[in-house]
């Protein structure tokens, strides 16, 4: 595949303000919600569904401070939404972006070479209106942009409040930090020029398969973020290794490319994660003996060790400050999509001197599977 030569840098020519929400394609989105909010916190918000005249779908909205995520299902056998579903399984369809005009984000992406999902619409209720348009990512990923400056609804049009008893405190989860997507071999460059040519994406840091690599398995990856650098979005591919690494993984049982998994920021991770596991999350887990020199390695941190070692919180410290991080065991049946929490104090990297602890422990998940 190859993108046109319009341009020979990326050019910030798309503002973004941030992710407006993600939409999940899942087999039940009405018990989905309750697991995001029983076990993530979240609440409900807004509904559509036959109650709102739509008859071949459903769609729940749950929210906890600027993270929106929308679950839909299909009412009926033959619809778009089931066969995605069974083809990749319970996974992330939609990252919808807040611009200001969202008719100029989709024209200037056309023009650059990107695949139309969705014309440039304008929807309208007794709150205001929102211009909506779409493109394709990797895979059967799109990108809809929001225009919603003109509309002051509990979400958007075609969309009614949802109101239930049951809305369980939060845990501190704030905003979405990044977005990671596993793509085929040999794609990770083409979609790192997508993104500098059709967004005006820069690439901010590169990972090749000596830093992220294990014994037995690697991968390479690529960071792409717009200008402000609300949006970022981390790209792997596999890299040959001794045994079948997780992206390999996540290809074959996801049937091809999508989002591996959603960083979610929180202002006190010890007290956010704590509150995960009460309320079931599991996470992955590093071996004790990572923590014996954790702090040779990292040098002075704000935290005790006693509560990160715990919980299995991972810490890395790069040039600007020090992050810390922990990633959810796979939260559906397929070994796909997982979630990373996230605190950052100061550093703007992605956890570098984590990866082979990490990557250790995703190789345990998959010998147990027996897909490595």
């Amino acid at each position: 595949m190859t993108l046109p030569k319009l341009y020979a840098q990326a050019q910030d020519f798309m503002p973004i303000n941030g992710t407006d929400y993600l939409e999940l394609y899942v087999s039940n989105a009405k018990q989905a919600a309750h697991f995001y909010k029983s076990a993530f916190g979240f609440s409900s918000l807004a509904y559509a569904g036959l109650e709102t005249g739509l008859r071949d779908r459903e769609s729940y909205v749950v929210v906890q401070d600027k993270i929106r995520i929308v679950l839909t299902s299909p009412l009926k056998s033959g619809t778009d939404y089931g066969r995605h579903i069974d083809q990749h399984g319970d996974g992330v369809k939609v990252t919808a972006l807040w611009v200001d005009d969202a008719t100029y984000a989709y024209n200037a992406a056309i023009e650059r070479g990107a695949r139309s999902y969705m014309e440039p619409v304008r929807e309208e209720d007794q709150h205001g209106y929102v211009v909506r348009s779409g493109i394709y990512t990797y895979g059967e990923v799109v990108h809809i942009f929001v225009e919603r400056n003109n509309y002051n609804g509990i979400f958007l049009p075609g969309f009614q409040k949802w109101e239930t008893h049951y809305n369980p405190e939060p845990v501190g989860l704030k905003f979405v930090d990044h977005m990671v997507g596993n793509v085929e071999l040999g794609q990770m460059n083409y979609w790192v020029e997508f993104y500098e040519k059709v967004m005006g994406f820069t690439q901010i840091l590169s990972f090749d398969d000596k830093e992220i690599s294990t014994e037995y398995t690697a991968l390479m990856s690529k960071v792409m973020s717009n200008g402000n650098g609300r949006i970022k979005f981390p790209i792997n591919e596999p890299a040959p290794g001794k045994k079948r690494s997780q992206v390999d993984e996540y290809l074959d049982y996801y049937e091809g490319a999508g989002v591996q998994h959603i960083a979610v920021a929180t202002d006190n991770i010890i007290d956010t994660v704590t509150k995960l596991r009460d309320r079931g999350v599991e996470f992955l887990r590093v071996p004790g003996t990572y923590y014996d020199t954790l702090l040779d390695r990292v040098g002075q941190i704000d935290e005790d060790l006693a509560p990160l070692r715990e919980l299995g919180i991972l810490v890395d410290r790069d040039d600007e400050g020090y992050l810390l991080q922990i990633f959810t065991r796979t939260i559906q049946a397929r070994p796909t999509m997982f979630f990373e929490i996230i605190q950052r104090k100061g550093a703007t990297s992605f956890g570098k001197g984590n990866f082979k602890a990490l990557f250790e422990a995703l190789e345990r998940e998959q010998e147990l599977r027996g897909t490595l």
